[in-house]
């Protein structure tokens, strides 16, 4: 009896699985109508046959008889391996006055065939040699053409190549050729149609979204390695959908028995990875049973190697039972686990695995014969359905928890960011007035210290030096030292009184080197100012620049010109020099200080360009970012 607290999850997982179910018979039922409200047509249930590889229908070999279609070779001729010729006669339906034009359907020809009427050949499946074209699962349609087809007593001869049962790997690709039907082409067309949907569409179909999920749960497992039940079942996924495109892939680039063997390979690691999927997603890993599953992937190729191709089919069938044997079991221990810890579970994957182990129970007895082949590949078809199910399922459950995950990672930043807002606003405002009054201190000192010490002592040279070099050098390292302690105090410097500064020692030093200077300032005056380093760097630019022109430029006359455009201040320098030779083949950076002029303005957020050649002297470009304006009347 069910329980009042069981009968909910009961009756969910009925309707989880009955809601697909009554979708996949609307459907069949939908597409088997008009077949059913078809005309009907000729159906051919015997004809002559004979084994023989002849180009065509050998009329007078020996061995001819009449058998029964649909003719099964592994009852008739079990052993052949080869080309059967078929003979039927027949005449139209309708008569001779039949103007529609008429068709050969064969539900079933494996694995190709060759239709001649009339004595000329007006249909080939494909490729009746290695690499043999393979259409067990593909429905074939022939038109008659009417140029040929007689209003009476017409031949129709078919050669059919197949294998062996016992050269294949499942009992589906054993030669045969099922019953012949002539009648209309149309109708015949829709019954084809809809046969090849069940047979090759839906099964494609359904194996292309099964190996999307796959890798879609491949992916996240990556992302994701505590997820490794998931990684497990989209790598059967995706095998899964590679073992399935035999039934779509007609013209494989291998010979017969090549495929055969790699198809009995590919369900060794398929069921290694259903069992692995299972277990972890139970939460149970055993060594034992990765190392015996390991070990079976080795076994099961060696053992078809020993017995040879011809025993595949009986060697393959007992592999089968055993890899059935042990995905139930596994499914069997799966469930248990469930039941005991996690029984809300339960009643979700029962169902899903309850139906796959019918699935492949019921394979297992076509396999050994004790089933009929159903008209749809019920394997290929049943079970990727079943695993788009779980699939979905694992993608639904991944996205619930991480939801839930991403809610709680919310609301605890939530609350982490509530508690603690306040008080890094504290800190914040705390350690930043710290942090600057720290710094103008230390700024200060290191100030105070060289002016009070180093000023005292490099001006007492000036003074005392009675080597007019010496003393000169002692005179550039005060100024270097002044310029510095006015970086350090950290304040900033009006742009105007840093122009005028400028000017005056630029003027000065090129009229003691006899070098005329035309100095533009800006046009209107200005409140805008500079960093205190922005002031030092740009001084050392211009001394340097100044010491370019005096030193190693020649010229008699220097412009210079400022502007301000754009938030920025520039500031050009020309001389009417002989530029910088060509041994530098261009290479302004190599000499002359350029390179620091540039690296100095570079730190500045700013740029330095140098522009020069023989003959034009040379041009310095200096563009640099400005502070805010002063309020009115400050700093004068």
């Amino acid at each position: 009896m069910i329980t009042a607290a069981l009968r909910r999850p009961v009756l969910h997982a009925l309707q989880a699985v009955a809601r697909p179910m009554a979708l996949f018979v609307a459907l069949f039922i939908a597409l088997q109508a008009p077949a059913t409200a078809a005309p009907a047509a000729q159906v051919l249930q015997s004809a002559e046959s004979v084994v023989s590889d002849a180009p065509q229908f050998p009329e007078r070999a020996p061995g001819i008889v009449t058998v029964p279609l649909p003719d099964d070779w592994s009852s008739r001729v079990p052993r052949l391996d080869g080309s059967v010729w078929y003979r039927v006669q027949f005449d139209p339906v309708g008569g001779a006055g039949r103007n529609e034009l008429l068709a050969l359907y064969v539900p079933r020809a494996c694995s190709n065939l060759e239709v001649w009427l009339n004595g000329r050949v007006i249909y080939r499946g494909g490729r009746m040699d290695e690499p043999l074209t393979r259409n067990c699962h593909y429905p074939q349609l022939v038109p008659l053409p009417g140029g040929v087809l007689l209003s009476q007593g017409n031949t129709l001869d078919i050669k059919l190549r197949g294998q062996a049962l016992q050269r294949v790997a499942a009992r589906q690709r054993a030669a045969g050729l099922s019953e012949l039907v002539i009648g209309d082409h149309a109708e015949l067309l829709e019954r084809q149609r809809q046969a090849r949907f069940w047979n090759v569409d839906a099964v494609a179909a359904a194996n292309l979204a099964l190996a999307v999920l796959g890798a879609a749960l491949v992916a996240l497992a990556w992302l994701n390695r505590r997820e490794a039940a998931m990684g497990y079942f989209g790598l059967m996924s995706l095998g899964w959908s590679v073992l399935s495109a035999r039934l779509w892939w007609r013209d494989l680039p291998m010979d017969s028995a090549s495929i055969e063997f790699l198809v009995c390979l590919g369900f060794t690691p398929i069921l290694a990875l259903a069992v692995q999927f299972l277990l972890s997603h139970a939460g149970v890993r055993s060594r034992m049973l990765e190392a015996a599953l390991l070990a079976q992937c080795v076994v099961l190729p060696m053992s078809l190697l020993l017995a040879g191709p011809a025993r595949l089919f009986e060697l393959a069938s007992a592999w089968y039972l055993v890899l059935a044997a042990e995905a139930v079991g596994a499914m069997g221990l799966h469930l248990h686990i469930l039941w005991r810890e996690r029984r809300h579970e339960f009643w979700t994957m029962a169902p899903a695995l309850a139906a796959g182990a019918a699935v492949l129970l019921a394979e297992v007895a076509v396999q050994r014969g004790w089933l009929a082949s159903p008209p749809v590949p019920l394997l290929q078809f049943a079970l990727p359905v079943l695993l788009l199910a779980l699939a979905v399922r694992l993608l639904l459950v991944f996205g619930r928890a991480q939801r839930h995950v991403d809610i709680g990672r919310h609301v605890m930043e939530a609350r982490i960011r509530e508690v603690t807002a306040e008080a890094e606003r504290n800190y914040a405002q705390i350690a930043e007035m710290r942090v600057e009054q720290v710094t103008q201190q230390e700024r200060k000192r290191i100030a105070a210290d060289l002016h009070d010490d180093l000023g005292a002592k490099l001006l007492t040279i000036v003074h005392t030096s009675e080597s007019e070099r010496i003393s000169s050098l002692a005179r550039e390292a005060l100024e270097e030292m002044r310029l510095s302690v006015r970086g350090l105090t950290g304040k900033p410097v009006r742009l105007a009184d840093a122009l005028a500064d400028w000017r005056a020692e630029t003027v000065s030093r090129l009229g003691q080197a006899n070098i005329e200077i035309d100095w533009r300032s800006l046009a209107e005056e200005t409140d805008q100012v500079l960093p205190a380093r922005g002031y030092v760097q740009t001084t050392r630019i211009l001394r340097e620049a100044v010491s370019n022109i005096i030193k190693h430029s020649g010229a008699s006359h220097c412009k210079v010109r400022c502007a301000i455009a754009d938030g920025q201040f520039g500031i050009n320098i020309q001389d009417n020099g002989k530029g910088i030779p060509m041994e530098l083949d261009g290479k302004l950076d190599r000499g002359h200080g350029m390179s620091s002029m540039k690296h100095r303005a570079k730190q500045m957020q700013g740029q330095c360009l140098v522009e020069s050649g023989p003959g034009y002297g040379t041009v310095i470009r200096l563009t640099l970012p400005l502070g805010p304006e002063l309020p009115a009347g400050a700093g004068r």
